[in-house]
């Protein structure tokens, strides 16, 4: 009844005066406020039946975010036989194209203004970083054509949300996967501006890399799906290209497809089999056109995943048969330059002149020599360290920040019923690299090698056996694979066991190293050669004992040991 009531009350009046966004009525270059952004969703949610808002976990800000939904049938359940696309806004606020062109898009849906989807369900999350949009300013994006005001990159507590999403400091990110396992998305978008060269362009677009998505989804994705959005958006004539990941440097030579590890959100998503995109509207442009093209890619995406989501769902399904036990799994990868496409790239011309300010050579790009030549594109990488897929995982249940992230990321697991040995692959951290400045709350690991070796492990009740075959298999390997770029081990979660906890005093263990090198002939010639095939070894009495001490019962087993354990067939 309260929207029949409402739907009276707005059919007196006219379209301008109630349902235009804060954006439509400003000037074309200022944007929503967050206040705003809710209080408009919140019209729509009351006018329309095909409209849901929902609030949902916290934020670092304190503030909840929300979903707002747009189902043609008015069933808000996301596992009816539909598609689902969500779009998140805002995670860098001061790239606000996305959270105005979607209040529009959900109006426009609602009042049929535009086609409406009759096979997809669209979820929105208005403002991801409610605490970047709420540090309101005009000056923090130095690089960037408006609008007037917006809102800053760090959420309250000053993390860069697109890094977060593993390793999942922030309240934000753990609000977000509990929506996006609600949802399930089979396509998902997250609206950026870029930062970067000068060109033609507006509109330039990060598609998920395809070979992270694997087998027949990805080359899908690479050539049927994307290939014909941009096609429709050319139609509506907006050219595009892929996002131009270039930094202080001139296109001209060429690029390559941007990797999106599991950090970002996209690389997140693909771990669960979504397609995913990350529009990236020029930051030079004028922002009313970047605006538009955002809702227009959004509209051409809506469209052709509307046309094709049988299609899209059973390549989402079939896409776990690739991840099967026994097969190898690509932990780390880099651009395979012997596979180069060419596309026609829209530029400015580049050149180099003497700064104002310095004197030396800086960049500029010239607007009045627009040229238009192909360059080479770098569109596949090549995998420089697989593993093979176990059959299980044990963690502890002492290793619950971990069990915890694994649980909100729906990570089935069983614990043991009772103490059992287990024959296990174990990994000892043989050598890593660590970063010497900050990082995201983090001084990270990077180059990381593991040893591996066979052995029993005695294992208590409730540590969890975790079931590598499970829709989330590629967010195990990713995590619990120490050599994988964003694993735990290198977003430190497991930094106490590269600490030892027990050590020696030299002056006492001196007579109990002969005592071991005298017990132990084997061990004897393995230090004598060390000594003999290493001139600093030879020189230092330190070393020598550490090196016994190390090699002795006395020597902890846990300094370097990974607490993660690899089960090789079912048990």
């Amino acid at each position: 009844m309260k929207k029949i009531l409402f739907l009276l009350l707005i059919s007196s009046l006219t379209f301008s005066q109630d349902l235009k966004t804060p954006y439509e009525k400003g000037n074309g270059n200022q944007s929503t406020t967050y206040e705003e952004c809710i209080a408009y969703y919140t019209t729509l949610d009351n006018a329309f039946e095909t409209i849901s808002m929902k609030e949902m976990g916290l934020t670092d800000s304190g503030e909840p975010l929300h979903i707002v939904t747009f189902s043609e049938n008015k069933n808000f359940d996301y596992t009816q036989n539909k598609a689902v696309i969500l779009v998140n806004n805002g995670i860098h606020p001061g790239e606000p194209d996305g959270i105005d062109a979607s209040m529009m898009l959900l109006r426009d849906l609602a009042t049929s203004k535009i086609k409406v989807p009759k096979n997809t369900i669209i979820v929105v999350i208005p403002v991801y970083n409610i605490g970047g949009s709420l540090n309101r300013n005009s000056f923090s994006r130095a690089n960037q054509n408006g609008p007037e005001a917006y809102g800053f990159r760090g959420n309250a507590r000053n993390f860069d949300l697109n890094r977060d999403f593993i390793k999942s400091d922030s309240k934000n990110s753990r609000s977000f996967q509990e929506i996006y396992h609600l949802v399930n998305p089979d396509m998902f978008i997250d609206n950026h501006v870029s930062n970067g060269a000068d060109y033609q362009y507006t509109f330039t677009c990060i598609a998920t890399q395809h070979q992270r998505l694997g087998g027949d989804l990805g080359t899908f994705y690479k050539e049927e799906m994307h290939p014909a959005i941009m096609q429709d958006l050319k139609k509506k004539k907006i050219e595009s290209v892929p996002y131009v990941n270039i930094h202080g440097d001139k296109p001209d030579d060429g690029f390559a497809q941007f990797m999106d590890s599991p950090r970002y959100a996209t690389g997140y998503t693909t771990l669960f089999n979504s397609l995913g995109s990350v529009p990236e509207t020029h930051m030079l442009k004028p922002y009313k056109d970047r605006v538009r093209v955002t809702y227009e890619y959004m509209v051409s995406t809506i469209n052709y995943v509307d046309t094709n989501y049988l299609k899209i769902k059973a390549l989402k399904t079939k896409n776990l048969e690739n991840y099967k036990v026994g097969m190898n799994y690509p932990l780390q990868w880099e651009i395979d330059s012997s596979k180069v496409s060419y596309i026609d790239f829209k530029g400015f011309k580049g050149d180099y002149k003497p700064s104002d300010v310095s004197g030396k050579d800086r960049l500029y790009y010239d607007r009045k020599q627009p040229f238009t030549k192909k360059i080479p594109f770098y569109n596949d990488y090549k995998a420089t360290k697989e593993v093979v897929i176990p059959s299980f995982y044990v963690v502890p249940k002492s290793q619950w920040p971990i069990i915890d992230l694994l649980k909100l990321n729906g990570i089935e697991m069983q614990p043991l019923a009772k103490d059992t040995e287990i024959e296990v692959e174990s990994y000892k951290i043989a050598s890593y690299e660590t970063s010497k400045s900050p990082y995201e709350g983090h001084y990270g690991h990077y180059n990381t090698v593991v040893v591996k070796s066979t052995k029993k492990v005695q294992f208590r009740k409730g540590d969890l056996m975790i079931n590598t075959q499970q829709a989330g298999v590629k967010y195990l390997m990713e995590t619990l694979e120490p050599e994988a770029v964003d694993s735990y081990f290198n977003w430190n979660f497991f930094d106490p066991i590269l600490q030892q906890k027990e050590y020696f005093s030299a002056y006492v263990f001196e007579d109990l190293a002969k005592e071991i090198l005298d017990k132990d002939p084997k061990l004897k010639a393995e230090f004598e050669a060390k000594k003999t095939q290493d001139k600093a070894f030879a020189e230092s009495g330190a070393w020598q004992l550490d090196w016994i001490y190390k090699h002795s019962p006395y020597y902890e087993k846990a300094h370097l040991q990974y607490p993660v354990y690899r089960v090789k067939e079912s048990k």
